[in-house]
């Protein structure tokens, strides 16, 4: 079996183009229907804030690998001065369900998350047209935040014209990936109201416990709720586009998307998933006038490519461990 660590994985580096085309295969793999993915379940315990959950998942086509992502979730360990999640991966062969990869994964799953972020924007811009240009703002600038402030830099950087930050606790700016013009257009916000307010394109990856973005979106704004839990249902009642990765996954455990549901009636019918942007252009059919919100739970697939994709990096470059 082989193993990456951390420093296997950080040896491989985080090529973000690569990395958003695995989540787009992914995404086509899902469309096709070669794939399997339970609903993931959720173990608590004591302290019903933390959570470990468990993320299987078969992705079929060119990836044929069948897996489980074992992720745990305590957002107090931040106030110990800890990484809040924790996870390791495991891959088995598709044919004969033997073990091959294991993988530490808290950066390639966090990775895998910004991924998928940039998978929305590159198809969100192509339907907006090349003379789009957005202000990104991003909400929470732990690990998840940093390495979408790096995604958006790296791949999307000529189509930023500012870019600000907020953090509740304060946060230091961490440029990796970006020129220097770049770093010139990042700013710290005082406040989320002041970044929300002068941005489009508005990231939130915090741990908030309480929602507390009240104010609803201006026009054209794209809103990627990857921590689920920030906004209230009235910020959110008025906008129409609304893409999910998976209704069934991402409508439970309390997110945005269930309280819309449950307080607002929204329903399976009235949302687009990531396989109708991807693979049918769903976006094109929003005036680009119209906000659009993306709430992706993160799916067991996604998890799959990308360990596939570092296994793959690793053998290739020679990289890990051979454990028998």
């Amino acid at each position: 079996m082989l193993y990456l660590g951390d420093k296997h994985i950080r040896a491989i580096g985080l090529h973000w183009g690569e990395l958003v085309d695995s989540m787009e295969a992914a995404v086509r793999i899902i469309d096709s229907g070669d794939y399997a993915q339970p609903i993931k379940p959720y173990l608590r315990y004591r302290n019903p804030a933390n959570r470990i959950i468990a993320m299987p998942a078969y992705v079929g086509g060119a990836v044929q690998t069948a897996g489980i992502k074992w992720i745990a979730s305590f957002p107090g360990n931040i106030d110990a001065g800890l990484p809040r999640a924790h996870s390791v991966t495991l891959l088995n062969n598709a044919e004969t369900g033997i073990p091959y990869a294991m993988l530490n994964t808290p950066l390639p799953s966090a990775a895998r998350t910004a991924a998928v972020s940039g998978l929305l924007i590159r198809h969100y811009l192509a339907a907006q047209g090349a003379e789009r240009r957005l202000k990104l703002g991003i909400i929470g600038f732990g690990p998840v935040g940093r390495l979408h402030y790096d995604m958006c830099c790296q791949l999307f950087g000529e189509r930023l014209e500012n870019v600000y930050v907020y953090d509740i606790r304060g946060c230091e700016l961490d440029f990796t990936g970006a020129d220097n013009d770049l770093r010139s257009r990042t700013r710290l916000a005082s406040s989320w109201q002041q970044l929300y307010t002068e941005c489009d394109l508005i990231i939130t990856c915090t741990v908030s416990n309480q929602r507390y973005i009240d104010i609803p979106p201006a026009a054209g704004s794209l809103l990627l709720d990857v921590s689920l839990r920030d906004y209230t249902p009235a910020a959110l009642s008025g906008i129409n586009a609304v893409i999910v990765d998976d209704w069934e996954e991402v409508c439970r455990e309390n997110t945005d998307i269930e309280l819309l549901h449950i307080e607002r009636g929204l329903s399976k019918a009235q949302t687009r998933s990531l396989s109708d942007v991807v693979c049918r252009g769903a976006l094109a059919a929003f005036a680009s006038t119209e906000p659009v919100l993306f709430c992706p739970m993160g799916m067991a697939v996604f998890d799959m490519a990308a360990a596939d994709y570092f296994v793959e990096r690793a053998i290739a470059l020679g990289i890990g461990l051979q454990v028998k």
